[in-house]
C-alpha cells in the first residue's frame, strides 16, 4: 500500500505557474477529456452554505430560532450581527453529535466567540475547506493534484491512481487518493482527524469520516461544481450529499497568512512557534 505524508501543508506559487503546471500535467494523463482546472482563481458566488441535494438527508442548517445575520446583511439592514446557530432538530444527526452541538450553542448564545478555523489559524478539514469560499486554485501532474486555499496558502495533495494506505495516519485534511472519470475528477478522503468540524454550524465528527468529491466544470467552463458524498457512520444516521459551485475568476494567489496577530483578536490555542524550526 501506498505511505502518504500529511496533507495540510503550505505553497508559495505564483497563479501564472500554476495555469501552466495543470495545463500539462492534465495533457500528461492523455487526451482532452481530462478536465482542465486552470486559472487565476475560483470562488463561490453562493455564500458559505452547502447546496442540498434532493432525496439527500439535509446537512445541518441554521437554526429557525436563530437565523444567521453576517456582516453584509446586517450593513444592509442594520440588524446585529451573529454567530452561526445549528438547527439540531437535523434527524440524520445521532444524538452525541446533537449533545456536543447544544452546549456550544448554549455557549455562544450566553456571548462565547464561535469558533472557526478561519479565525482560529488551523485548517479546515473536509468537506469544511470547501465552505471558506476560496479562492481556490488548482496545479495538476500525472501524479499528485495539489488543490490550494489563499487562506495561510493551505493545500491539499490529492495522490493520482494509487490505493489507500491500509492505516494512515489521522491529519487535517486525511488522505485523499484521486482519479479522473472522463470529464471528472474524483477525490476520496479518509484518515481525518477530529480536531475540525464538518461545516461553519460546528458539526462534529468521528475518525469513521468519509468523504468523495466530484469536481468537474460546467457552464462552459465557466464553473467547477463540487458533487460531495458525506459519510461518518458514527455521527450520522445515513450518507449525505451536498454541491458546492465556484465562478472562475481573475483572482491570483495572494498573501493570506493569518497567524500575523491574529491572535490578539481570538484564542482558540492558535499555533505559534516559540523557536523557529530552520
Amino acid at each position: 500500500m501506498a505511505k502518504f505524508a500529511s496533507t495540510a501543508v503550505r505553497l508559495v506559487v505564483g497563479s501564472a505557474l500554476l495555469g501552466s503546471v495543470a495545463l500539462t500535467g492534465a495533457m500528461a494523463q492523455g487526451g482532452s477529456s481530462i478536465p482542465d482546472f486552470s486559472s487565476n482563481g475560483w470562488t463561490a458566488p453562493n455564500g458559505t452554505d452547502f447546496i442540498r441535494v434532493p432525496g439527500s438527508p439535509p446537512p445541518v442548517t441554521s437554526d429557525p430560532a436563530h437565523p444567521y445575520i453576517n456582516n453584509g446583511i446586517a450593513n444592509r439592514t442594520g440588524q446585529q450581527p451573529n454567530y452561526r446557530i445549528g438547527d439540531l432538530s437535523n434527524s440524520n444527526l445521532k444524538q452525541w453529535a446533537k449533545d456536543v452541538m447544544k452546549k456550544d450553542n448554549d455557549e455562544v448564545l450566553h456571548g462565547k466567540i464561535a469558533f472557526t478555523p478561519g479565525q482560529s489559524c488551523v485548517p479546515w478539514g473536509v468537506p469544511a475547506v470547501s465552505l471558506s469560499g476560496g479562492p481556490f486554485f488548482f496545479v495538476q501532474t500525472p501524479k499528485v493534484v495539489w488543490l490550494i486555499e489563499e487562506g495561510d496558502r493551505q493545500a491539499r495533495r490529492i495522490y493520482m491512481n494509487v490505493p489507500h494506505s491500509a492505516n494512515p495516519k489521522p491529519s487535517w485534511y486525511g488522505e485523499s487518493v484521486g482519479k479522473y472519470e472522463g470529464d471528472t475528477l474524483v477525490i476520496d478522503t479518509i484518515g481525518m482527524n477530529t480536531k475540525t468540524f464538518v461545516d461553519n454550524f460546528r458539526t462534529p465528527h468521528t475518525d469513521k469520516l468519509h468523504v468523495v468529491e466530484r469536481w468537474r466544470l460546467i457552464d462552459g467552463g465557466k464553473q467547477i461544481e463540487v458533487h460531495m458524498t458525506i459519510e461518518d457512520p458514527g455521527t450520522y444516521n445515513q450518507p449525505w450529499q451536498v454541491i458546492r459551485r465556484y465562478d472562475r475568476d481573475d483572482d491570483e494567489l495572494g498573501e493570506n497568512i493569518c497567524r500575523e496577530g491574529n491572535f490578539v483578536l481570538f484564542d482558540y490555542g492558535i499555533p505559534v512557534a516559540n523557536k523557529p524550526d530552520f
